[in-house]
């Protein structure tokens, strides 16, 4: 009986933290009704108005185009927001820092090679960055190694930067070695009649004076014999 209240127990718990667990980074606004009168004004302007309004940084696309006509009613600022998206056909996503809104046709869908990167490892990272975002997907593609991220240009590009980080990481674990190492470098001197110029690396670093006819002669750059 106690091992059976334990599991339930359990359940309920992770029950409770799947329910929080709605958006990535949390978007902090007041639960006051948000009153916005307007008789006929831009809608990218409204936007950058409702975030100068509350203190929030926002990224308006280019693509997001309309205009707002009449009173809208006041409503908490989220719900102000939602109403705005739903009617003009937008997204929105908050990285933390900046809330970004887009139109919904500027939507991405692409497919990301996993590999060495496990999936469940790959969701847990993103969970924990507050990167996921129940709206969007991230989800396992059919094909080997493969997953589907889709929803707005910030999200899915947060979602490759992660995978991208990931991946260089695990790389490092495997091969600190070569991870460490420093590129060898180039040096190329080009002599010409008494003076000669030293290229670092493709890059000229300045001219020399000396007897020596012209004429091209590669230097071995520090480690190379």
């Amino acid at each position: 009986m106690v091992q059976i209240l334990k599991r339930i127990l359990c359940v309920g718990v992770f029950v409770c933290l799947g329910m929080m667990r709605s958006f990535g980074a949390s978007l902090s606004l007041p639960s006051a009704p948000y009153s916005y009168t307007v008789l006929d004004q831009d809608l990218s302007a409204a936007l950058q108005e409702f975030g100068n309004n509350l203190n929030i940084r926002v990224n308006v696309s280019v693509e997001v185009r309309g205009r707002i006509r009449g009173r809208m009613p006041d409503l908490p600022p989220r719900e102000f927001l939602d109403r705005l998206t739903a009617l003009y056909n937008l997204q929105w996503y908050y990285d933390g820092l900046v809330l970004y809104i887009s139109a919904a046709h500027e939507a991405q869908s692409r497919l990301i090679v996993l590999n060495p990167i496990s999936f469940d490892a790959f969701k847990s990272a993103l969970d924990a960055l507050n990167i996921s975002d129940e709206r969007y997907i991230v989800k396992p593609a059919p094909g080997e190694g493969l997953i589907l991220a889709s929803g707005p240009p910030r999200f899915v590009a947060l979602v490759d930067q992660t995978l991208k980080g990931l991946v260089a990481e695990a790389q490092a674990r495997r091969n600190p070695v070569a991870a460490e190492k420093p590129q060898r470098e180039s040096v190329l001197m080009l002599f010409r009649g008494s003076s000669s110029t030293v290229f670092r690396d493709g890059r000229p670093e300045g001219s020399l004076e000396t007897p020596h006819q012209e004429s091209i002669s590669r230097e071995p750059g520090p480690g190379q014999k």
